[in-house]
């Protein structure tokens, strides 16, 4: 695979050309998942939940980052990497600065946040210190104490002016990708044509730049209720590299997500 830089991420939202990305933690997958073609990896801090056995990612630690980073960029050296900051690792400037350094110093091309205008602050600090930061909105599972469960958001004309509103702020202090977890398609529409840089939406419909899922929930192993806008990727392709394959097939020509997997 050819080194994917956030160069080639912009290229791609500007040719409206479709690009998927999945989450892994470790070094096995990460390889194969490069090899299959899969351009763009998040180490979640889903981890917390698939890796840890947690019931959300509250628990996730920095250094459980930085080690899941350290893992996947060596089995997939060309990928865009990106990875989460854990919850209360970066609400405050100093804080934030010294635990991204950590993680971008175990291999991640870019690292995430979850929130709102109330980053503002934060994004502009780590831009200023040339850092790629992706913004998180909609469903926050770092919030999921004061969101009152795993919700969909945005669905009444208040709640999705305050999403737009947060990621045009967002985007004017200087996130250069996004991502948007459990709003309503028309909304994720709204927001991808409003914004130059790139979309990534998971349960957001199929109108952004880029999908992505839980390594987990594409194969079809992850065990309780299965989330409406996942599917199992796995079950009639045979293996987990045409599995990969079909995943990336749909998202690039827009029938992943369909309506059945949409808000």
């Amino acid at each position: 695979m050819t080194y994917i830089n956030i160069s080639t991420l912009q290229n791609w939202k500007n040719k409206k050309n479709k690009f998927a990305a999945i989450t892994a933690y470790d070094f096995s997958f990460a390889r194969l998942f490069e090899n299959a073609g899969i351009p763009v990896i998040l180490v979640g801090d889903s981890l917390g939940m698939t890796i840890q056995g947690h019931d959300s990612t509250i628990p996730v630690t920095v250094k459980n980052i930085e080690y899941h980073t350290k893992a996947v960029r060596k089995g997939a050296p060309n990928v865009f990497l990106i990875s989460d900051l854990p919850f209360m690792s970066y609400y405050e400037i100093s804080q934030a600065l010294k635990n991204t350094s950590k993680i971008i110093q175990s291999g991640a091309n870019m690292v995430k946040i979850e929130g709102g205008k109330n980053l503002v602050h934060i994004v502009k600090e780590l831009s200023n210190h040339s850092i790629l930061v992706c913004g998180h909105i909609g469903l926050t599972p770092q919030y999921i104490n004061f969101l009152s469960g795993y919700k969909i958001q945005g669905k009444t004309e208040k709640g999705a002016n305050k999403i737009i509103e947060e990621a045009l702020s967002l985007e004017e202090a200087g996130i250069k990708m996004l991502v948007l977890e459990c709003v309503p398609a028309i909304l994720s529409k709204k927001i991808t044509e409003r914004l130059s840089i790139p979309v990534i939406g998971i349960g957001a419909g199929n109108h952004t730049d880029g999908q992505i899922l839980v390594m987990q929930d594409l194969l079809g192993i992850t065990e309780g209720k299965k989330l409406k806008f996942t599917k199992n990727f796995l079950l009639n392709n045979g293996s987990i590299q045409n599995a990969i394959k079909a995943y990336i097939h749909s998202v690039k020509q827009g029938i992943f997500p369909d309506k059945k997997h949409s808000f």
